[in-house]
C-alpha cells in the first residue's frame, strides 16, 4: 500500500499506534508515529542496501548523541576545534589547556573531537568530568585521547556529517584554533550555518597564534571575498579574532549577559532575554537596526507564545519579537551584542 503522512493509512496506522502503546514510555508519540511511517516508506522506496545501511546508522548515531547530551542540556558548552597534530609542548596546545581550564572554572563544559592535539588539550584543561568527545573513526590519527578514553560522554561516529551536527547543535559558543583541512572545514561550516540562520546565533572565536594564522585568513576574507561582493560587511559580525584566551572567555560570557535564546514562530523572530528592555532601549534598537525589521512591523515586548509550550522552563523570561528580514543574520549577531550592552 502507498503509505501517506497526509491521509489515513487504515490498518497500518492502527498497527503503528498499537506498537507505540505496547512499547510504553514513548515521548511525543505523534512524532514517533511519523518516524515509524518514514521508516516504512524508506523500506518501500529504497532497494539499495548501502543507502539503507547509511540511513539506519545515521539514526542510531543521532539517537545516541541525544541520549549522551540530554542530561546536560542546561549547562552551557563550548566546542573547540583545532589541529590533531599540535604537540603538547607547543604554545597553542598550552594556550588551549589554559583556555579550557578557565571555561570549566566558569561553569562551561567543553566539546572536542576527542582525538590528539588541540582536541586533547581542550579535554585536558576542562577535565574529563567537564568534557564531551565526539570522535570519528579514521584509518589513521584519530583514536580517543587518554583523557576521554572510556568516558561516558565519548561518542564515536562513522559519518562526519553526524559528528558535525553534534559539534554545532550542542554548542553555545565555538572556538577555533589553527589547524589543517579538517579544522578549516569545521570552521567554514560554522560560518555558513550562522550566516544562513541554520544554527542559532553564537560566538565564533578564531584563536590566533603568534604567526597570525587567522589574521592572514582575515586579510583573505577582506581582499578576496568582501571586495568581490561574495560576502557583505555585516558578515564580519559573525566572528572575532583574538590571541588572548581571557578575551575569548569574555566574548562568550558577554554574549549571554542579557540574550538568552531565540526561536522562530512562523515568520516572527522571538528573542528571550534575562531582563526586560525599556521603551527607550527598544527605540534605540529600532533606530540602529531597522534593516532587521520587515517593513510595516516593529519590535514588540511580549510574553511567551502558545507555541513555546514545549519549553516550559523558559516561559517566564521576558521577550521581544519582530518580523525578521532573513537576509541579515550577520547583523543579527550585532543586534544581540547591542542588547547585551543594556
Amino acid at each position: 500500500m502507498d503509505i501517506s503522512f497526509s491521509r489515513t493509512n487504515n490498518q497500518i496506522d492502527q498497527i503503528v499506534s498499537r506498537l507505540i502503546e505496547e512499547a510504553g514510555d514513548i515521548h511525543h508519540p505523534a512524532i514517533i508515529k511519523e518516524m515509524l511511517l518514514s521508516t516504512l516508506k524508506i523500506g518501500q522506496d529504497i532497494d539499495y542496501l548501502a543507502d539503507l545501511k547509511l540511513i539506519n546508522r545515521t539514526l542510531r548515531e543521532m539517537r545516541y548523541t541525544a541520549r549522551v547530551f540530554g542530561p546536560y542540556r542546561n549547562r552551557k558548552k563550548v566546542t573547540i576545534f583545532g589541529s590533531a597534530r599540535t604537540e603538547p609542548q607547543e604554545e597553542m596546545y598550552l594556550k588551549c589547556v589554559r583556555f579550557s581550564r578557565s571555561l570549566a572554572d566558569n561553569g562551561y563544559m567543553v566539546i572536542t573531537g576527542g582525538g590528539p592535539g588541540i582536541m586533547r588539550a581542550g579535554n585536558e584543561g576542562a577535565g574529563s568530568e567537564n568534557s564531551f568527545a565526539v570522535n570519528i573513526r579514521l584509518p589513521f590519527e584519530q583514536s580517543p585521547n587518554p583523557v576521554m578514553y572510556r568516558n561516558p560522554r565519548l561518542v564515536t561516529y562513522k559519518y562526519f556529517f553526524n559528528r558535525k551536527v553534534a559539534f554545532v547543535k550542542e554548542a553555545d559558543a565555538i572556538v577555533v584554533f589553527p589547524g589543517g583541512f579538517g579544522t578549516l572545514d569545521e570552521a567554514m561550516e560554522v560560518f555558513t550555518l550562522i550566516q544562513t540562520g541554520k544554527t542559532s546565533p553564537k560566538p565564533l572565536i578564531l584563536m590566533d597564534d603568534q604567526d597570525g594564522y587567522w589574521e592572514r585568513f582575515f586579510d583573505f576574507v577582506k581582499q578576496s571575498l568582501l571586495v568581490k561582493g561574495f560576502i557583505s560587511g555585516e558578515d564580519f559580525s559573525l566572528f572575532a579574532i583574538t590571541r588572548d584566551e581571557q578575551e575569548a572567555l569574555q566574548v562568550i560570557k558577554t554574549f549571554y549577559l542579557n540574550y538568552h535564546s531565540l526561536r522562530f514562530i512562523e515568520n516572527r523572530l522571538v528573542i528571550r532575554l534575562t531582563k526586560e528592555l525599556s521603551a527607550e532601549q527598544i527605540a534605540t534598537l529600532t533606530d540602529e537596526f531597522s534593516e532587521l525589521i520587515k517593513k510595516g512591523d516593529q519590535i514588540h515586548c511580549c510574553k511567551a507564545f502558545p507555541e513555546e509550550v514545549d519549553e516550559p522552563d523558559l516561559a517566564e523570561l521576558p521577550r521581544i519579537s519582530m518580523l525578521f528580514d532573513h537576509h541579515h543574520y550577520g547583523l543579527l549577531i550585532a543586534f544581540i551584542n547591542r542588547i547585551n550592552t543594556f
